[in-house]
């Protein structure tokens, strides 16, 4: 699939329910020059229950690396990257130093896509990185979904009061 005019790539992560440690999931989606969804994507970055570290800016990396490789696999060139971390943008514009070694392999792999790609960086506020943070999200409650009963076990205290919990458990649900 090869698209003509820059496209606008959006990309957002998070790490639920505790940050580090918890599900690092990450989102992404891809504008053409007349505004229409060309591509989107979500998925897992790391996850703390299984030995992982996972981060916030982990999970950010992670969703930049996965927009440029879809930008590189439908022939973008020259994209605009947009996203609402300060730190990935900073870091990848040359404006901050990757300090952290957990971070100094995503970042080399980020920025060598974005030079190939030609492209440019640009932060933006969340209220206008809305759809790559809900494609976060739903790949949060995708795992959260097929993984209830050990995500319960491990991260159960950072979701609930005990009394809460009392009452969680007391609770039948009805799966979809």
């Amino acid at each position: 699939m090869r698209v003509h005019g820059r496209l606008v790539g959006y990309f957002d992560g998070l790490c639920e329910p505790v940050n580090p440690g918890g599900v690092a999931t990450y989102g992404y989606v891809i504008y053409g020059a007349d505004g229409e969804v060309v591509a989107e994507g979500y998925g897992i970055a790391a996850v703390g229950m299984f030995g992982d570290y996972a981060t916030n800016n982990v999970a950010e990396y992670s969703g930049v690396i996965a927009l440029l490789r879809r930008l590189k696999e439908i022939g973008a060139r020259n994209p605009l990257v947009r996203g609402d971390s300060r730190l990935v943008i900073k870091q990848l514009s040359g404006e901050f130093r990757v300090r952290s070694p957990r971070l100094q392999h995503l970042f080399t792999e980020a920025k060598a896509l974005l030079d190939e790609l030609s492209g440019e960086v640009e932060w933006v506020p969340r209220e206008r990185n809305v759809e790559a943070d809900r494609l976060s999200r739903v790949a949060y409650e995708e795992f959260v979904k097929r993984n209830l009963p050990e995500f319960m076990k491990h991260y159960s205290h950072y979701l609930a009061t005990p009394k809460q919990l009392k009452l969680i458990r007391t609770m039948r649900f009805k799966h979809r």
